[in-house]
C-alpha cells in the first residue's frame, strides 16, 4: 500500500528523476513556459513553486538552498553564445521580484490538444504567470505533424475555394459611350382599324353598278 507516499515514480529511478525535475525547472526559469506532459508537469510545479518562494526571501542561505536544490548552469542565446547571467541569478534578480506580493500560485498548465504521436499522453505549457508572453516569445510550440498536415489541407481547401469563386465571378462587360441608344419617348401612331369582309362586298357590289 502506497501510504505516507507522495510524489510520481515517472518509471524513473530517484537519481534520475532529480535529474529530469531539475532541467525542467532550469528551462522554465530560462524560457518562461516549457511544454512536456501533463504528470511531469504536476510534479516539476512543486518544485518551481518552493524554489520561487526561497528566491523571495533575497538571502545567502536560501542562495545556498537553491543553487544545492537546483545545480545552477548557464544560459545561452538562440545564436549559442552565453549569457551574462546564470538560471539562479536570474531566478533571484528578474523573476523572484516580481512574485514578492503573491503568496503561492507562480505558475500555471495549460492543457492542449493534440497528443503526443506514440504513447497519446496529454500535452500541457508548463509557464510562469507573469512572463506567459515572454515565454511563448523564447520559446514556440513546435507543431506536430498531424497539425502541419491539417494546415496543408486548409490551406488547399482554400485555393481551391478562391479558384472556383474566381471561376463563377466573371467580369460585366460595361457598354461603350458611343453604343449607348437613348430611349425613344415618342408615341406610338393610332392604327386605324380595318374593314371587315361584308363592307367590302359593299364596296364593290357599288362600284359594278355605277360602272
Amino acid at each position: 500500500m502506497r501510504h505516507r507516499m507522495s510524489g510520481r515514480h515517472l518509471s524513473r529511478t530517484p537519481s534520475h528523476r532529480r535529474a529530469l525535475r531539475r532541467n525542467l525547472a532550469a528551462s522554465l526559469f530560462q524560457h518562461g513556459a516549457i511544454r512536456t506532459t501533463d504528470a511531469k508537469a504536476k510534479e516539476v510545479r512543486r518544485f518551481v513553486e518552493k524554489l520561487i518562494t526561497l528566491a523571495k526571501q533575497d538571502t545567502l542561505h536560501a542562495r545556498r538552498r537553491v543553487v544545492a536544490l537546483l545545480q545552477d548552469r548557464a544560459m545561452a542565446d538562440p545564436e549559442g553564445e552565453l549569457e551574462d547571467q546564470t538560471v539562479v541569478q536570474k531566478l533571484f534578480d528578474e523573476i523572484a521580484p516580481q512574485y514578492q506580493d503573491r503568496p503561492g500560485g507562480y505558475t500555471r498548465i495549460i492543457r492542449l490538444s493534440d497528443r503526443r504521436i506514440g504513447d497519446a499522453s496529454v500535452q500541457v505549457v508548463l509557464q510562469l504567470v507573469e512572463e506567459s508572453a515572454a515565454g511563448a516569445a523564447a520559446e514556440p510550440v513546435s507543431e506536430s505533424r498531424r497539425q502541419r498536415r491539417a494546415a496543408k489541407r486548409r490551406e488547399a481547401a482554400g485555393l481551391e475555394a478562391e479558384a472556383e469563386e474566381f471561376e463563377e465571378e466573371e467580369p460585366e462587360e460595361e457598354p461603350a459611350e458611343g453604343d449607348e441608344t437613348p430611349e425613344e419617348d415618342e408615341e406610338d401612331e393610332p392604327v386605324e382599324p380595318s374593314a371587315s369582309g361584308e363592307e367590302r362586298d359593299k364596296d364593290e357590289k357599288q362600284d359594278e353598278d355605277d360602272r
